[in-house]
């Protein structure tokens, strides 16, 4: 089943995907990147930081939006051409999380798009926040 959008891209189109992330996720990650620092991967550790717990890598959690751009909006063939992101709250594992994806601007001639790109927790708080540039055929 395909759940992407192809078309009907316009300034305000929406796009939203669930989602959450485990530690086996967390630690796969971690070595894929070499970033083993404790407060990922160490709950005793952790239990003495700020934030009393493990936390998912900032990038790690951004990792969404590569994922939706790459298959599911706007659609396969999407190019992910640049992001920037601010990280506002910390994401732990196995909590469900909402991926918010806004076209903000369009640029028909080069069929690209400015999306908003926001992570959302349960308590409706946005936990990191972005802009993406996206080009993609469907973009017009």
């Amino acid at each position: 089943m395909k759940e992407s959008m192809d078309s009907n891209i316009k300034i305000n189109t929406t796009f939203e995907y669930p989602f959450k992330f485990s530690q086996k996720d967390v630690v796969t990650f971690a070595e894929a990147t070499g970033d083993k620092n404790p407060i990922h991967l160490d709950e005793e550790y952790a239990k003495n930081t700020l934030f009393k717990r493990r936390i998912l890598h900032g990038f790690l959690g951004g990792s969404i939006f590569s994922k939706v751009f790459g298959t599911l909006f706007p659609g396969e063939g999407t190019i992910y051409l640049k992001q920037n992101m601010s990280f506002y709250k910390p994401m732990f594992t196995d909590v469900s999380y909402k991926a918010v994806f806004t076209i903000v601007e369009i640029f028909p001639k080069k069929n690209r798009a400015l999306v908003r790109t926001d992570i959302i927790n349960v308590d409706k708080d946005i936990v990191t926040t972005g802009e993406a540039l996206i080009s993609h055929k469907s973009i017009s």
